[in-house]
């Protein structure tokens, strides 16, 4: 028996309006809608469950460090600078709001993006080893 924490199965996103964030999931990233109600909203992409859930006005999932730096809590992987480069270019043209690519002083470059309610999210063009693995 393996008794250790294996992935992260869900995670759990502010959204102010869950059709109009749904929908933009679904249309700007390609995410597949398993259920929607009111309040909650439950998509499958990148690999896991990504819970839209209907908040308070003025809700992130960001968070700012010591020297007042605003951050963001997930990052998704591709593979390699090319498709990188490539979902840049695409989340440009399909009007995401993003950020310049970036090197950062590791392996790798990245650039962040921005959700409806203002989430923000990195993008990393290195894959994980176990990821790799598969």
């Amino acid at each position: 028996m393996n008794d250790k924490l294996l992935r992260i199965g869900s995670t759990y996103i502010p959204v102010s309006n869950v059709e109009l964030s749904s929908e933009w999931y679904v249309n700007k990233l390609g995410a597949e809608l398993s259920y929607k109600d009111k309040d909650k909203a439950i998509l499958n992409f990148a690999d896991q469950s990504i819970f839209l859930v209907k908040s308070k006005e003025n809700q992130s999932s960001n968070f700012y460090d010591i020297h007042g730096a605003e951050h963001f809590s997930i990052t998704f992987e591709v593979n390699g600078l090319h498709a990188l480069e490539a979902i840049h270019r695409d989340f440009r043209d399909k009007g995401i709001r993003i950020g310049s690519l970036e090197h950062r002083g590791h392996a790798g470059r990245n650039f962040v993006f921005f959700d409806l309610d203002g989430n923000k999210f990195d993008v990393w063009s290195e894959l994980s080893p176990a990821y790799k693995e598969k």
